[in-house]
């Protein structure tokens, strides 16, 4: 059974910084794309970073872009996200997804219809 465990989340203030892991079992995701998406109260969920299998290949959204870092380690079957600089706007349950098929850089890992795996979430607060 395949099951992505997010851990890291947790209440700071605007300016901090916080690292999100993502753990993968029951399969290797090392060739295959993962990705960080985020849900606040009353919105839709809102793509946040996705990778390609090497960490060669990365893509933001644009309001994460300069603060946030996606990451990986294949041989941890995990994946990262370093949040800098956050503010409040950032609050949301953060997911981490997983794609089933092998990495191609020709799709959309921005879409949440590219992923089959998904967490349970982790809370990020970031207060004013």
């Amino acid at each position: 059974q395949v099951q992505l465990v997010e851990s890291g989340g947790g209440l700071v203030q605007a300016g901090d910084s916080l690292r999100l892991s993502c753990a993968a079992s029951g399969r290797t995701f090392s060739n295959h794309a993962m990705g960080w998406f985020r849900q606040a109260p009353g919105k839709e969920r809102e793509f946040v970073a996705a990778i390609g299998w090497s960490g060669g290949s990365t893509y933001y959204g644009d309001s994460v872009k300069g603060r946030f870092t996606i990451s990986r380690d294949n041989a941890k079957n995990t994946v990262y996200l370093q949040m800098n600089s956050l503010k409040p706007e950032d609050t949301a349950v953060y997911y981490c997804a997983a794609d089933s098929r092998t990495y191609y850089r020709g799709r959309d890992y921005s879409r949440t219809s590219m992923y089959d795996y998904w967490g349970q979430g982790t809370q990020v607060t970031v207060s004013s």
